[in-house]
């Protein structure tokens, strides 16, 4: 029967072969028509110059400005949330500015901005904003402001119209403090005073105080070039009055700005009667990579012989054989090898099949689960009719997707393949592993390991605003079963200047991450040292147990269990944590602290990409609160989102900056590389680390691990099942 098992196979090999013949090698991901850039200010938000204008850039932009004029150096991070709101962090340097007894003045800035209406053929859009409204308030200003483009004929060789934007609004705050022509909504706002906090929202002084006119106009005489003037209502009084930082002599600024490339514009301008200034700004979209996807093509769908013309294929007998699953696994291993998938379990029955396998290659699970199809179609028997693909990650089963093999022929090259397969695919919890399972041949234990490099940051040091430690770590992994994972990282910094700060931990509570420059002071350190345990304790609950040093500061006992239906948008977590602070060498020992700490979390996809977690609970610091995160992922994997902790620890207690708070941004290095790759790089920026708020870094967090193979985000990526 063994036999005949591997004629079958040979024959779906040879129909194969043969049909990869004129298939093409590898196959590329969709793309877009990549759309001009919309211009952006010196404050890194789309706008004039100086000034804001009433235009959004696209859907999921992601922008980075530096700007510098007059002593003024403004770095710029702003994100296209929605089509209709925007939202920046800002980090301005002033030079001789002279407050609280720095030469270079830095300051931490948010803005955000709502277009309350989209330009029409007849009506210009309109948006109002919000600046600095969440800082010490040096840059606060409010505006509602109105755009209309008209088209220009081309210049010269341009195949597309010019363009020309008028733009005109009205400023309060720093906009409001120059040509004031009244204050409608009260006079009493609250003037910038050095000193405090900071962090807090500023809505007493909202709209209020002094209003004055802005405006001007942009013209694009084509896709490379654009000319810009504008009259400007900020009166620049700090930078004039209170010091000398430079001299404003008019309210006109003029430029000239050149699309450099697709993603990078620079201009130049002339600005106050006496200053020039410079920008250069890089526009990133999640929906054009830097390298264009490609893939290497799947083997196709291998239909099976008709059964009236070779019943003998479709006979069932061989189900008695206990050596043919072990036959079948042997064929199936290599095949979803060459597809980086790795086979955990086969369990074959005379009419279903169910396969557990490791992705260690697609981004997109779904890619996973159309790759684990094709390869079954090659391999398991005619008879073999359903197919149930279970995902596993470190032993534990993720999901169950169940397919029927007839589907599979029929709707390979439907006309709306991804539409059409997405409507017969079914999603459930996994069931528990058969006893007739076999597993995978030399899985455990198993052993890996890598040296790479890694990089430190360290953001809003007054003195050096942005530091960097670069080094190698070794990382080694070892799984001695099935759901256990013993990992660790050793690292050698090779250069870095973080640990050169003088910012040394003055909290007034426990110094859980204030002392982070001690920590910086050694060079060969143990990063994390640990064992986890993960395993689903029961229908739609996933469980996770993890002890060791689990971060460089950190060490000691993590428990978590996630409850999350594969068909849900909801999970609930509960996670404990028993945490020692290590010493600053970050070898073998700890210090006196310790603290119990965890939270109840709430986790839900609100579609578009979009997903919610609350967090409540107590922190390392022994404080107690909630931390709030909203995050817009990619089919590719590109993530940005933003956070923000309150807790029982006043603004006092918890230091410049108030609470915590920060945004987070993740790129895949498929977006770079073009080929599929589950890694990635990513960085949190925080306006500032302080103590309060402070959460356990605990690496294997069930629910990014869950959610990500579940059935809401597998829809969303149907049309890569055949790809």
């Amino acid at each position: 029967m063994v036999k005949r098992i591997l004629r079958v196979w040979r024959f779906s090999a040879g129909l194969a072969a043969s049909v990869c013949a004129v298939t093409p090698a590898v196959a590329e991901e969709p793309t877009f028509k990549r759309l001009p850039p919309t211009t952006l200010n010196l404050y890194g938000s789309v706008g004039l110059i100086d000034m804001p204008s009433a235009e959004m850039t696209y859907d999921a932009n992601l922008a980075t400005t530096v700007g510098y004029f007059g002593g003024q150096l403004r770095t710029t991070l702003t994100f296209q949330a929605l089509p209709w709101l925007s939202a920046s962090f800002r980090y301005n340097g002033t030079k001789d500015l002279n407050l609280f007894g720095y030469s270079t003045y830095w300051d931490r800035n948010f803005d955000v901005r709502f277009r309350l209406r989209k330009e029409s053929r007849y009506m210009p859009s309109i948006t109002v904003g919000l600046q600095d409204f969440a800082g010490t308030g040096v840059n606060a200003a409010e505006y509602i402001v109105a755009t209309k483009t008209f088209q220009t004929p081309a210049i010269g060789s341009a195949r597309n119209p010019g363009k020309l934007k008028l733009t005109a609004g009205l400023g309060w705050g720093r906009l409001g403090s120059y040509g004031s022509i009244g204050s409608p909504f009260g006079d009493d706002r609250p003037r910038f005073t050095p000193g405090g906090t900071g962090g807090q929202l500023s809505y007493d002084q909202w709209f209020r105080g002094p209003m004055a006119p802005f405006g001007g106009l942009e013209w694009q005489p084509s896709e490379k070039w654009g000319l810009k003037l504008e009259y400007s209502s900020d009166a620049y009084e700090i930078e004039t009055q209170r010091s000398n930082v430079f001299e404003r002599k008019s309210s006109i600024n003029f430029g000239v700005e050149y699309q450099a490339t697709p993603m990078t514009r620079l201009g130049a301008y002339y600005m106050y009667g006496s200053e020039f200034g410079l920008t250069a700004q890089i526009q990133l979209s999640p929906y054009y990579p830097a390298t264009p996807m490609r893939i290497p093509a799947a083997a196709p769908i291998q239909p099976r012989p008709d059964r009236n013309v070779s019943p003998e294929l479709w006979d069932t007998a061989w189900a008695e054989n206990e050596q043919v699953p072990l036959a079948l696994r042997d064929l199936l291993d290599p095949i979803l090898r060459e597809d980086g998938l790795i086979l955990e379990t086969l369990d074959v029955k005379a009419n279903s099949a169910e396969l557990r396998y490791r992705n260690y290659r697609y981004r997109s699970h779904m890619n996973a689960v159309g790759r684990a199809a094709r390869a079954m179609t090659r391999v398991m028997p005619p008879s073999v009719e359903t197919f149930r693909l279970i995902e596993v990650n470190n032993g534990m089963a993720l999901n169950a997707v169940t397919v029927r093999r007839s589907d599979l022929e029929a709707l390979e090259f439907d006309a709306d393949a991804a539409a059409a397969i997405e409507a017969v695919l079914g999603y459930g919890d996994p069931p528990a592993l058969a006893e007739t399972a076999v597993e995978g041949d030399g899985l455990y234990p198993g052993f890996s390991w890598s040296l790479a490099p890694y990089f430190s940051q360290s953001y809003f040091d007054p003195d050096v605003p942005f530091r960097l430690d670069v080094g190698v770590e070794l990382r080694g992994t070892y799984r001695p079963a099935p759901n256990w994972l013993i990992s660790g990282g050793l690292r050698q910094r090779i250069w870095g200047n973080i640990a050169d700060s003088r910012r040394v931990s003055v909290s007034n509570l426990p110094p859980v991450r204030t002392n982070a420059v001690r920590y910086a002071q050694y060079d060969t350190t143990i990063n994390n040292l640990f064992a986890a345990y993960q395993w689903k304790p029961g229908p739609d609950l996933f469980g996770r147990v993890t002890f060791g040093y689990l971060e460089p500061m950190f060490g000691g006992i993590s428990t978590e269990l996630l409850w999350k239906p594969v068909n849900s948008r909801l999970g609930l977590g509960v996670e404990a944590n028993w945490a020692v602070q290590r010493d600053f060498n970050q070898q073998f020992t700890f210090q006196d602290y310790d603290v119990i700490t965890g939270h109840a979390s709430a986790y839900y996809n609100f579609r578009n990409g979009f997903y919610g977690q609350i967090d409540v609970g107590r922190y390392l610091a022994g404080d107690v609160g909630a931390t709030f995160t909203i995050d817009r992922e990619f089919d590719n994997g590109v993530l940005v989102g933003g956070f923000f902790t309150l807790t029982s620890a006043s603004a006092q207690d918890f230091g410049e900056g108030s609470f915590d708070k920060g945004i987070r941004v993740r790129i895949p290095v498929s977006w770079f590389l073009g080929k599929p790759s589950r890694q990635a790089i990513g960085t949190t920026v925080r306006p500032i680390q302080r103590d309060g708020g402070a959460k356990l870094h605990v690496p294997g967090r069930l629910y990014p691990q869950v959610r990500e193979a579940h059935r809401n985000a597998l829809q969303s990526q149907k049309a890569r099942f055949w790809n």
